[in-house]
């Protein structure tokens, strides 16, 4: 998001907090009315743009807004959304990445208050270890070509009475390309949102063999170390690595698995002919 996007989201964001405070676990039916709302604006160029329109004053935005949504969404998503329409974007798909993330941040703040946010995002990573595990699944469920309602149905059957409703809200989102990113890209982005809501960075570490409870605990406590705040470690077996570890922190990356030494001898090698 832009910086002038950034300043017409963050007022919605904090109203979100405020309510989010005062109604708690509440609040999930508002945040699938937001994304629903982000549903139509990504099927909508037209409308998004409207409502984007710098040349429109923003009571007029919001009117706009109000002539789509009325009687099909409650009062605080209503308001919520008034706020976004009535902000300055830079774009029509700047509007929509920032209602599609109020609607995720409603989502975690309503799992955060029913006490489920740390199951919540550890189911999120293990759904998409099992799709990335799964080269058909990848496949079906981030195909472009195939509507997203059709590919949203194949991940209710998957997680129906296995994962939390919030759960699978957030799957949707990002099946409907949340941030414009692909599924996984998208699915990681809303692990990592809600880390962020409980204070935590994730470490994604990928190993040969999985890790002991100890081993996984020093790790942690190295990395909080590091970062000056706590760290989730998320952890990939991925046997074709052959050994030794690959640690990714938000940008920072430190590959020491035996397959990266491998290619960097082959390559040191292949220099020297």
């Amino acid at each position: 998001m832009d910086p002038s996007s950034r300043e017409s989201y963050a007022p919605a964001l904090a109203r979100l907090n405020e309510l989010a405070a005062a109604k708690g676990s509440g609040l999930a039916g508002a945040a699938d009315e937001i994304l629903s709302v982000a549903e139509v604006l990504g099927r909508e160029p037209r409308l998004r743009r409207a409502l984007a329109d710098p040349s429109r004053p923003g009571e007029e935005r919001a009117a706009l807004l109000d002539s789509v949504i009325t009687g099909k969404v409650s009062g605080d998503a209503a308001e919520l959304l008034r706020m976004l329409a009535g902000g300055r974007w830079s774009s029509g798909v700047q509007l929509l990445n920032a209602t599609e993330r109020l609607g995720v941040q409603a989502l975690l703040a309503s799992a955060q208050a029913a006490d489920e946010l740390a199951e919540v995002e550890d189911e999120l990573f293990r759904f998409g270890q099992m799709v990335d595990g799964d080269l058909r699944l990848a496949a079906a469920l981030g195909a472009s070509t195939v509507p997203p309602a059709q590919r949203a149905e194949l991940a209710r059957s998957l997680l129906d009475g296995k994962a939390r409703p919030a759960t699978v809200r957030l799957v949707i989102a990002a099946l409907y390309g949340f941030g414009g990113r692909g599924f996984s890209a998208g699915l990681r982005a809303i692990v990592e949102l809600a880390a962020y809501r409980r204070e935590r960075e994730i470490a994604y570490v990928t190993v040969a063999a999985p890790l002991s409870e100890s081993e996984m605990t020093r790790l942690a406590t190295r990395l909080t170390e590091i970062y000056g705040r706590a760290v989730e470690v998320k952890v990939t077996v991925a046997p074709e690595v052959l050994g030794g570890v690959s640690v990714r922190v938000g940008h920072d990356l430190y590959d020491g698995t035996v397959r990266r030494r491998l290619a960097d001898t082959r390559a040191a090698l292949a220099a020297k002919k």
